[in-house]
């Protein structure tokens, strides 16, 4: 059976039967991908869509975007002066599989169609893509584990590199009870918690509330809380505006788990939370930075997301990349994710492979640095891979 590829523009010019089949829960499917092409964001994506087919019918979706992308983001310290020095050329054309604002990157196939023949069609696809669209870089977007075995074997077949992502955060529940999500904290962790929710429930007096579908007045406080957040970001890939979120919360997946001050009813933090399946995706926070910071509102915020996704039969809620600092302060894991990488010019694919090796999670954020410094255990799966890497045999991509 013969594999092939063909692009299309718009996630509505797939069947949806075949999304279903391809993006089950607990991934984001076509409503989310509707959703940022509906959003104006063309100034940073553009998206476009690989239909894998099997003698012309067909079997998988690929998810793909297009964008300048700011090597700064994931240059080590060190190599920052260097990425300063390459002025325009450090933000090179690149085309990703996967999505802008999720976590992993997927491809969907139906049952019985062979991975790996099936990403080495897709590979081949992209780089002829790449070529067409003039992006000089092509990366396989945040694989999680349960990928990355057929995605090193394709690297080393094609001539891709690895580059350690920025990992995601879950916390999985082991049971409805919130008593057991507390027992499954370390003992200092939960008793850290235990002490900051008390301490701001001493100083502010906040109801939670749960908001579908926000318009009007109740958005443009939602987006305000959003930008404040948004402009205190060390790390920034996506900028969002108002219509992604007026869009994004018609959805039926979608609900704003919202801190409220009784008295005023004025907003102090939300979450945006998107339940898919047994899943609850927290997507997108906002904070009003000019509340106290006694009152602890990302931890409050934190509490009130635990009672809703617990009473709503949640397994497991995904908090994605960055700020990780409460994150694992409350009981999140890390969950490593690869970038796949190849240059169309043979020097610059040499010379960024030799620059990926540097990069760890420590290389990346500060609140991951500090947590390996603590754990260093944490990077030895990083370190091994690293080792264990050989020179792909396969020729270099020109």
């Amino acid at each position: 059976m013969t594999l092939s590829v063909r692009f299309v523009r718009s996630a509505a010019e797939i069947d949806d039967a075949l999304w279903q089949a391809c993006f089950p829960a607990p991934l984001e499917g076509r409503w989310w991908y509707e959703v940022l092409e509906r959003s104006g964001l063309e100034d940073q994506f553009s998206f476009l869509y690989g239909v894998i087919e099997r003698d012309g019918v067909a079997v998988g979706i690929a998810p793909a975007f297009l964008m300048d992308f700011p090597l700064s983001l994931v240059a080590p310290a060190a190599l920052q002066p260097l990425v300063r020095w390459l002025g325009r050329f450090a933000h090179p054309r690149t085309l990703f599989v996967g999505s802008p604002c999720a976590d992993e990157g997927t491809v969907g196939l139906l049952a019985g169609v062979e991975r790996k023949d099936a990403l080495l069609a897709l590979q081949h696809a992209l780089r002829a893509q790449a070529r067409a669209l003039g992006a000089s870089l092509l990366v396989w977007k945040d694989v999680p584990p349960c990928a990355a075995p057929d995605l090193d074997w394709l690297a080393r077949r094609e001539g891709l590199f690895p580059v350690v992502s920025y990992p995601g955060t879950v916390v999985d529940f082991s049971s409805a009870r919130k008593e057991d999500y507390f027992a499954g904290l370390k003992g200092s962790r939960r008793h850290i918690l235990r002490k900051k929710l008390r301490r701001s429930a001493a100083q502010a007096a906040l109801s939670a509330e749960v908001i579908q579908r926000p318009q009007g007045q109740v958005l443009d406080e939602l987006f305000g809380l959003f930008m404040q957040t948004y402009e205190r970001a060390d790390t920034r890939f996506e900028k969002l505006n108002r219509k992604f979120f007026a869009l994004i919360g018609g959805q039926p997946h979608a609900h704003f788990i919202v801190l409220k001050e009784p008295a005023s009813g004025a907003m102090a933090a939300f979450m945006l939370c998107l339940e898919v399946g047994s899943r609850v995706i927290n997507k997108f926070i906002g904070i009003d930075y000019r509340r106290p910071k006694e009152w602890l509102l990302y931890f409050r915020l934190w509490d009130a997301a635990v009672d809703w996704a617990l009473a709503r039969g949640a397994r497991s809620i995904q908090s994605g990349q960055t700020g990780y600092a409460p994150k694992i302060e409350t009981g999140h894991r890390l969950v490593p994710l690869t970038n796949y990488c190849m240059h169309r010019n043979f020097a610059v694919h040499a010379v960024a492979r030799a620059c990926a090796r540097r990069i760890d999670w420590a290389s990346l954020d500060d609140d991951l640095a500090r947590h390996v410094r603590a754990h260093p255990e944490a990077l030895e799966p990083q370190r091994t891979r690293s080792q264990t890497w050989e020179r792909p045999k396969s020729e270099i991509p020109t």
